[in-house]
């Protein structure tokens, strides 16, 4: 069965750095896309950065250059290398894999719990 568990938020203050991590338990068949989301307090969840199976990235506008999303095939492992994090970067993050779990399968979307960051001034 397919997990995704998040981890490396926390509060830092503004200009500081951050790490996540979202690692994946369970086999998968195909992954097209993995991809970080973040969510504030009354607001949409919003996408921050994708990477897809041919290696090429995404990124939202607000965190362009700032923000570097990776992955790690061997270890079922992606990452989100946050940098001069800012007060608006405050939200939960959410880690997400698209693409098939088996050969006969349709194509399914999976979740993390989330991981909170607070930027503070």
């Amino acid at each position: 069965q397919v997990q995704l568990v998040e981890s490396g938020g926390g509060l830092v203050q503004a200009g500081g750095s951050l790490r996540l991590s979202c690692a994946r338990s369970g086999s998968f068949y195909r992954i097209n896309s993995r991809a970080w989301y973040r969510q504030a307090p009354g607001k949409q969840r919003e996408l921050v950065a994708e990477i897809f199976s041919s290696g090429r990235t995404n990124y939202a506008d607000s965190v362009k250059g700032r923000f570097t999303i990776s992955r790690d095939n061997d270890r079922n492992t992606v990452y989100l290398q946050m940098n001069s994090l800012k007060p608006e970067d405050t939200a939960v993050y959410y880690c997400n894999i698209a693409g098939k779990p088996n050969s006969w399968s349709t194509n399914y979307t999976y979740w993390g719990r989330g991981t909170q960051v607070t930027v503070s001034s």
